[in-house]
């Protein structure tokens, strides 16, 4: 797409526009915070037998009656609701003498087995006397009364209650790779060298494996911080393996785990994609460690750069149903049956991770692996629009995963999906994110749904798509360069060819054109040819030279070149890139130059403004103000006052407005130059008097007012003569330092008479030496 002002722009105005996250359980809606109603949004967030009330940042389930849950208020990982047996906890009522027999939900008063009749006796409750001993429960019935043994006991014929041993009674109870340890009234697996159970007694033991903490794994830039997270977890990891020493706790662990994470990312220290992938896996890898460790069924934790909900589950059963965990800017929801896996241990967890400030490594997050031609053609490019989170179950499995699994992001940048905006979901795959496994469920301007078949670290990348350009846009581009590289040529002969106005300033016009009709040259043949990295880089270079002809123009392109040759050239323009900043190696003095050109503008209109009446006095006024406005117009175009235009460039309402004018009033500063500097030089006066009167003080010629253009200028020499003489001779400044009395334009005609002039005399020369030729030789 050949834009000239378009590209020379590029990176110099960049949107921003502030990112509003919400707290958990809050979403963000016209830039302000509402309540995020989870009773909606998920109906069976409470389980069976249980009512969702919402609340301000949360919700909670209370039971329905005939059905209990430890604590009454809960959420779906802290508890469930289950049948509470009113015949057990005395809170029936059967009137007289009916007995109590529980259902689902309720009970229900019969007569006891073997009555009839609807009375008997007053019952008495034996339970008063502790009549069934100890290790036992007692439960008074209508005429007698009932003894149970408590978990881990069994009744004898004596009607008392001795312990079980369970490691007789189930010789697989602890697994193959533990010792069963009877207990009175309950039971210890002992591990193995190399297994473990995390602290769960009673649960089988599972190899254990340390070598992801080694050493090894350090390279010569990871950071310190880094290391020694490492080696703590590495030590923590070997007491559990060889079960003995004394050992941190898993609430301690995790509390140091967050606290190396926050300095990594508070101290910069993350600083290439290999150190990224070495954090990232060090955080997935102590959740691993840590969450079976820890004692509560929910944890959370936050700090000043991390967020984490970890949810554990233990029991002889698997659990079963959905789990669902939040953190401030993401929320994962799974099934415990695809926590589980295949093998189920007695204890599991899940966990999800979010980093707040990782987003400040921008450069490093911002790679998308090449996996569709037909992005890369198209010149994608993506900008992370979420924060990064690591997601984490006890499931060793999780390359494919039985069921996918859902995660929810906030997004940074409130943005909605349009025909330049698309969103993809993408996890970090060594050094590059990739979209293998993910999908994106549902998208709006302020949360994407993901679904995924594996596990890992996540996020949402937002792919900003090119806006083709209009043919319109185009085609004024080339017929605007073709009609300046034409007017700047007949600049060029003007400027050299035309002795009574050489001079300095005339040289400097004349180096202006040259430089002019290379820069549009080149941009028109090549602006486009990607397809050749050199050429497209000597394409680039060429134009940083040309279009930046002020101070030392070869110095900044030799440095340039010197510091980042490849940022010369991209994938869908020879020009500069933007990586490392590189565009501002040109609109670092562009930008100076205009701030220049503003005050000598400034300067300019106001000496017009004070001198233009006293030109010529016989004037009308309306003339006056006529020719002072098209010469503040003219001059505001020399001067690169169309560059202001820019700045419009990236408002969306008015984009192709902008657009537009940069379009047609840039690629036609040649024609410009040719029209102020040439055709309309000429006095006031008429043609005749013009030869024939001496040289005077003539109307303002805006041809020379001080040339300091954007792209092209030779400042500092034509500063300095503008300053000394408005100083210096304020009577006399606009006409010595702005104006010159030069016929220009009656030279430019002259010197075409003069052309046209040779030529026949040429011709004549010829045609009359080939007859003496032809008379000598008929002779």
């Amino acid at each position: 797409i050949q834009i000239l002002l378009f590209l020379s722009s590029s990176g110099l105005f960049l949107e921003s526009r502030e990112s509003h996250t919400c707290g958990i359980g809050f979403k963000s809606e016209n830039k302000s915070c509402v309540d995020t109603d989870e009773c909606v949004m998920d109906p069976g967030v409470c389980g069976n037998h249980a009512q969702c009330f919402n609340t301000p940042g949360s919700y909670y389930c209370n039971c329905d009656e005939g059905f209990q849950s430890t604590p009454p208020n809960f959420t779906q990982t802290t508890g469930q609701c289950l049948d509470i047996n009113e015949c057990l906890v005395g809170t029936y009522e059967c009137p007289g003498d009916l007995e109590c027999v529980n259902t689902i939900g309720s009970f229900n008063c019969s007569c006891p087995k073997g009555y009839k009749t609807s009375r008997l006796d007053a019952d008495v409750d034996e339970c008063l006397s502790s009549v069934c001993g100890v290790h036992s429960s007692c439960f008074n019935t209508a005429g007698g009364f009932l003894c149970t043994c408590s978990p881990g006991f069994v009744e004898h014929e004596n009607s008392t209650c001795a312990d079980i041993d369970e490691c007789k009674d189930n010789l697989d109870i602890c697994g193959t790779n533990a010792q069963c340890r009877n207990k009175v009234g309950s039971y210890n697996c002992e591990c193995h060298q190399g297994y473990s159970n995390y602290g769960n007694n009673q649960s089988k033991c599972i190899e254990m494996s340390c070598d992801q903490f080694k050493a090894e794994s350090d390279v010569e830039s990871t950071p310190e911080t880094l290391k020694h997270l490492r080696a703590l977890l590495r030590s923590s990891c070997e007491s559990l393996r060889t079960a003995n020493g004394s050992r941190k706790t898993g609430e301690q662990l995790l509390e140091n785990v967050f606290t190396s994470t926050d300095e990594l990312l508070s101290e910069g220290n993350i600083a290439d994609s290999e150190t990224l992938n070495q954090f990232l896996d060090v955080v997935e890898n102590s959740m691993r460690l840590i969450g079976p460790q820890l004692k509560e069924p929910v944890t959370r934790m936050e700090t000043h750069n991390t967020f984490a909900e970890v949810a554990v589950m233990r029991g002889q059963t698997p659990p079963s149903g959905r789990v669902t965990l939040r953190t401030d800017s993401a929320l994962f929801s799974t099934s415990w049956e695809t926590v589980v896996g295949k093998s189920y241990p007695g204890f599991v967890f899940a966990a999800l991770v979010s980093y707040k400030d990782l987003n400040s490594f921008r450069d490093l997050l911002h790679k998308m692996s090449r996996e569709r031609p037909d992005d890369e053609e198209r010149s994608v490019t993506y900008q992370l629009n979420s924060k990064v989170v690591t997601a984490v179950v006890s499931n060793a499995e999780t390359k494919q995963l039985s069921e996918p699994v859902m995660l929810v992001f906030t997004h940074e940048e409130e943005r909605a999906e349009s025909e330049g905006v698309a969103y993809s979901c993408v996890y970090w795959d060594e050094g590059a994110w990739s979209g293998r496994g993910c999908e994106r469920a549902w998208s709006n301007s302020t949360h994407t749904a993901c679904s995924c078949s594996h596990l890992s670290s996540f996020a949402v990348l937002m792919a900003l798509y090119p806006v083709q350009d209009t043919f319109e846009l185009v085609l004024m581009t080339h017929l605007g360069l073709a009609l300046s590289l034409v007017c700047l040529f007949l600049c060029i002969l003007t400027f050299k060819f035309c002795r009574s106005i050489q001079g300095t300033r005339t040289s400097i016009h004349l180096h202006l054109s040259i430089s002019l009709f290379i820069a549009d040259l080149v941009f028109l043949c090549g602006i486009s040819s990607t397809h050749n990295q050199v050429a497209c880089r000597i394409v680039a270079g060429l134009l940083h030279f040309f279009f930046l002809s002020a101070f030392f123009p070869l110095v900044i392109v030799i440095i340039s070149a010197i510091a980042f040759p490849a940022g010369y050239g991209t994938d869908r323009h020879c020009w500069l890139s933007l990586d490392q900043n590189f565009i501002w190696s040109f609109l670092a003095p562009v930008c100076i130059i205009v701030v220049l050109n503003s005050f000598v503008f400034t300067i300019t209109v106001w000496k017009l403004a004070e001198k233009f009446s006293s030109l010529n006095p016989d004037l009308s006024k309306l003339r006056n103000i006529k020719g002072f406005t098209v010469t503040a117009v003219a001059q505001f175009c020399i001067l690169g006052g169309t560059w202001v235009f820019g700045s419009f460039l990236f408002y969306e309402k008015v984009t192709q407005v902008a657009l537009y004018l940069f379009t047609i009033l840039n690629s036609l500063q040649g024609a410009i130059i040719f029209i102020m500097h040439c055709l309309l030089s000429k006095p006031v006066l008429t043609h005749k008097e013009m030869h024939n009167a001496p040289k005077r003080q003539s109307s303002l010629d805006s041809n020379y007012i001080l040339k300091i253009s954007p792209a092209h200028s030779q400042t500092s020499d034509s500063l300095y003569e503008a300053f000394h003489r408005i100083l210096a001779k304020s009577h006399q400044c606009v006409f010595n330092v702005f104006c010159r009395p030069l016929q220009v334009r009656d030279e430019y005609y002259k010197l075409i008479s003069r052309i046209c002039s040779l030529k026949e005399k040429k011709y004549s020369e010829f045609s009359t030496n080939h007859s003496s030729n032809s008379q000598v030789h008929h002779r």
